[in-house]
């Protein structure tokens, strides 16, 4: 069935016109005569049936209806320029648009994705930033890496998930912090400051109850909205962090932070790769389900070893 679409041509004008609320702005960007972008507008009004623009002595300005279609149609003229892009870039392979929470990519996917580049070396992934679930039909992902509880990932809709790695938060700080001692116990953890992760704010909370522990303060203290940012000011020594292991391997190893108190806790919340129905059987999209189960799993291999 033929699409019921205006012509490309049409639409690059009137994205250009509508992002500079000026045709002849628009005509200089596109290399076209002010007339050209004129006659492609109108064109596009008559087919639409629809006035985009108001036509004033100082130029032209969007009516409400054309503003709005200009949001859209941008939205989908740099879809579909980022689409031919990475196929002209990767012409034997191809491309995924992954959304990721973004600690969780710089911290533990990136630092792996050479292994990616050597087990598929066509497969290219492009990773932009979100932090809570999205429809999937309003963009243009592929996939999701998300940190979430079973009862969130079981209400995304439209969505399969697969688990990859679960939390296990511990107290972690600067090794000036502690003053040279050693790991100490849940209840003198009390006496230092505690910092919060804005979008956890019962954790510390949590911690101390597993541990049988009561601290009236357990809430107090200043709030990060990322756990990069949590890691980067516990090993400033601002303060205790409760941080998920697998976020501060480096921070560990390098001893910028030490386990302030070894008591583990075990989060509510995982690590999933969330694909939409849609994508069920994409063979870009199983490639990469498959690769990143088998990094999680050695990871968790290697973690229970240690």
């Amino acid at each position: 069935m033929r699409r019921r679409i205006p012509s490309t041509q049409a639409l690059v004008c009137f994205e250009a016109a509508a992002r500079h609320e000026s045709f002849t702005k628009a005509a200089q960007e596109l290399a076209l005569t002010q007339s050209a972008v004129c006659r492609q507008i109108a064109a596009l009004e008559r087919y639409l049936g629809v006035p985009l623009f108001r036509r004033t002595r100082r130029g032209v300005l969007l009516t409400e209806a054309g503003a709005a279609y200009g949001r859209r149609i941008g939205q989908r003229l740099d879809a579909v320029e980022r689409d031919t892009q990475a196929l002209m870039a990767h012409p034997g392979g191809g491309s995924l648009d992954v959304a990721v929470v973004p600690t969780f990519a710089t911290r533990w996917l990136i630092p792996r994705l050479p292994r990616l580049a050597q087990a598929c070396p066509d497969l290219v992934l492009n990773l932009e930033t979100r932090t809570r679930p999205f429809l999937f039909s309003d963009g243009e992902f592929d996939a999701a890496l998300y940190a979430g509880t079973v009862e969130q990932v079981a209400s995304w809709p439209g969505t399969e998930a697969t688990e990859l790695l679960r939390e296990d938060l511990v107290p972690v700080c600067s090794p000036a912090l502690l003053g040279g001692r050693g790991p100490l116990p849940p209840q003198a953890l009390t006496a230092f400051p505690l910092l919060q992760q804005s979008t956890r704010p019962r954790a510390w909370r949590d911690w101390f109850a597993a541990q049988g522990v009561e601290h009236p303060r357990d809430s107090a203290g200043p709030r990060y909205e990322l756990f990069s940012m949590l890691a980067m000011a516990a090993a400033h020594g601002m303060g205790l962090a409760l941080m998920p292991t697998l976020l501060i391997e480096a921070e560990l190893a390098r001893g910028e932070l030490v386990v302030a108190c070894d008591a583990p806790l075990r989060g509510e919340r995982a690590y999933y790769l969330v694909t939409p129905e849609r994508k069920a059987g994409d063979p870009l999209v199983t490639r990469l389900r498959e690769w990143i189960v088998a990094e999680a799993r050695a990871y968790a291999m290697q973690m229970s070893r240690a």
